[in-house]
């Protein structure tokens, strides 16, 4: 447990133009644990804090700095960790959940456009035609009837979407995709079947999969 600082400023001193909001906001800096200074946008060059940050905000979150006693060395390791990611790429508004650190690891282009207005949401049953192929186009795996009797027989691959029931390429992926689009996936290693493979599919370690996948019905 960290040495708790001692106040500053008086509530007087704190609301006086005299004191810069870059002062407030280099005490907090200093004092605060990572993940107050995550919830409260104070992370990052103190000039840049200083234009969007409003003199009221850096007083509210000071005197709560105080009250909550959330001051450097009171989260555990992990925590901090976690909240280190979530910094990196935390551009997008605060509502917006970060799912990963890094860029997306795959890569969609648009084949056939679909309907433009169902997209599945996270929990809803898909199903979808596929191909799947390596980077030398050595196909290991469709669902894609090859004649006329198959195809009546044959039924597309149904699943819950964005719950882990498929790699984490194709849930992301699809999440993106809007009934009767078809799209062209190609998703890195790390989420599809990473350093092991697939090998009964036949699919080598750390190998980049390449899917042509199409949306056909989204409950």
């Amino acid at each position: 447990m960290a040495d708790e600082p001692t106040r500053e400023w008086s509530d007087e001193q704190l609301k006086s133009d005299d004191l810069p909001k870059k002062d407030i906001i280099k005490f907090i800096q200093d004092n605060a644990a990572h993940s107050f200074l995550n919830e409260h946008k104070l992370l990052g060059n103190i000039k840049n804090v200083a234009k969007t940050a409003k003199k009221e905000q850096l007083i509210i979150a000071y005197n709560q700095l105080f009250e909550s006693k959330r001051f450097k060395g009171t989260e555990p390791i992990e925590e901090v960790t976690e909240q280190v990611r979530t910094v990196k790429i935390e551009e997008k508004p605060k509502d917006v959940e970060v799912v990963d650190e890094g860029p997306p690891k795959y890569f969609k282009s648009v084949l056939k456009k679909g309907d433009k207005s169902n997209f599945p949401k996270k929990g809803e049953n898909v199903s979808c035609w596929y191909t799947g192929c390596l980077e030398d186009g050595t196909v290991f795996d469709t669902n894609i009837p090859t004649t006329a009797r198959k195809k009546k027989q044959t039924k597309p691959l149904t699943f819950r979407i964005g719950m882990g029931r498929v790699i984490r390429g194709w849930d992301e992926a699809i999440l993106t995709m809007s009934k009767g689009e078809t799209a062209r996936v190609e998703i890195e290693p790390e989420w599809a079947y990473g350093r092991k493979g697939l090998p009964d599919a036949k699919v080598p370690p750390n190998a980049k999969l390449i899917f042509e996948v199409e949306l056909v019905a989204v409950d």
